[in-house]
């Protein structure tokens, strides 16, 4: 995470990926504006909006991604399988990219970088007239470049999926990998960590040696630095868990409760 400048005119996370950064964001599934806006007063880089596991409203949608330019900080959508209609919505609002789960072959990578761009890479439809392209006061041309800082996140969450992880990584337009771990373990039949975790060690090499950042979801600092050390540079809190520790923490009675003095007249 790195301080933003007043001087320095704002990169993309594309932009900052390439050059090195390691960058901290939080997944919201709960809708709620103020969740954005305080990520952004407390300096996170980015925020992910989960129309997958959340609802797909495109008019919420934009509340929170006016919320964010509002504090300056970049949102990612997690759409669901096989909706380009939802991947085109929520690039014309103004998302910075997008996270395609259950990317399962390198087709599935292509589908979701055709979904992501314009062409020749893409088969994003265009249009300059939607929020991202200020409601049609900048030029096809300047459009066109802005949309090339697109980022598309593919989700491995299977074990085929990691079996093909070069061939993702390494699909044109894709770049970042995120191993789902939840649905690696559905996938897999909910066996322990000793069979999961050099699934997901395997993923993360292959996304390193096709030059693609890792995206990993994380509960706390904890995870957070450790992934940090591995040489993740997507680093992704998930707020559902966060926020129930700290209310769980809240909810404990204190190991030595206070009493009351008694009331006096």
């Amino acid at each position: 995470m790195t301080a933003r400048s007043a001087e320095q005119p704002r990169r993309s996370l594309k932009q900052r990926l390439a050059a090195g950064e390691r960058l901290r964001g939080a997944l919201f599934r709960l809708p709620s504006e103020t969740l954005v806006e305080m990520a952004g007063v407390a300096g996170l880089d980015y925020v992910v909006i989960d129309c997958e596991h959340g609802p797909a409203d495109t008019a919420l949608l934009q509340h929170h991604l006016t919320a964010a330019a509002a504090q300056g900080i970049d949102v990612l959508v997690r759409v669901g399988t096989s909706e380009p209609s939802l991947a085109l919505r929520c690039l014309d609002l103004g998302a910075v990219g997008l996270i395609h789960p259950h990317v399962d072959s390198a087709d599935d990578a292509r589908r979701a970088v055709a979904a992501s761009h314009y062409p020749p890479l893409g088969e994003r439809g265009f249009a300059t007239y939607s929020r991202a392209g200020r409601f049609g006061t900048v030029s096809a041309a300047d459009h066109v470049a802005a949309s090339q800082d697109t980022l598309v996140v593919a989700m491995i969450e299977t074990e085929r999926a990691c079996a093909a992880a070069d061939a993702i990584a390494g699909t044109p337009g894709v770049d970042a990998v995120l191993v789902g771990p939840a649905d690696l373990a559905a996938d897999c039949g909910f066996p322990g960590r000793e069979t999961i975790d050099p699934l997901i060690v395997g993923a993360h090499r292959a996304a390193r040696a096709q030059g693609r950042a890792v995206m990993t979801i994380v509960p706390g600092q904890d995870g957070a630095r450790a992934a940090e050390q591995a040489g993740d540079q997507l680093i992704l809190f998930n707020m559902a868990h966060v926020l129930m520790d700290t209310l769980r923490a809240l909810a404990e009675p204190a190991a030595t409760e206070a009493t009351c003095p008694p009331a006096t007249s």
